[in-house]
């Protein structure tokens, strides 16, 4: 037999080998692409719940900035001290329901 006619042997019992090393490779890049698209679907449902945290976040400041604000005022310590410590001003008359 010539080179010629073993080496086209040797190719052709080789391309078997090939396409199989081939179709592994594909299967396998297959199913990291298929575990890559569900950790993608995971982490996109996680980042919606963190943003939606965020915004809560960011409404409980303002609440509490507001809050804030109120706590300085006249009125606030007004109510403080009507409510909570029982004070009036002097020509303040309390009428309280009887509860009995």
């Amino acid at each position: 037999m010539s080179r010629r006619r073993k080496r086209k042997k040797r190719i052709k019992k080789g391309l078997p080998f090939i396409a199989f090393v081939v179709m592994v490779f594909v299967i396998c890049i297959g199913v990291y692409s298929a575990s890559l698209k569900k950790e993608s679907k995971e982490l996109s449902k996680k980042q919606e719940v963190l943003e939606s945290q965020i915004e809560d976040e960011e409404q409980r400041t303002k609440d509490l900035e507001a809050l804030e604000k109120y706590m300085q005022t006249k009125k606030y310590m007004e109510d403080i001290a009507k409510n909570k410590l029982g004070l009036v001003y002097p020509d303040e008359i309390l009428i309280e329901p009887d509860n009995k």
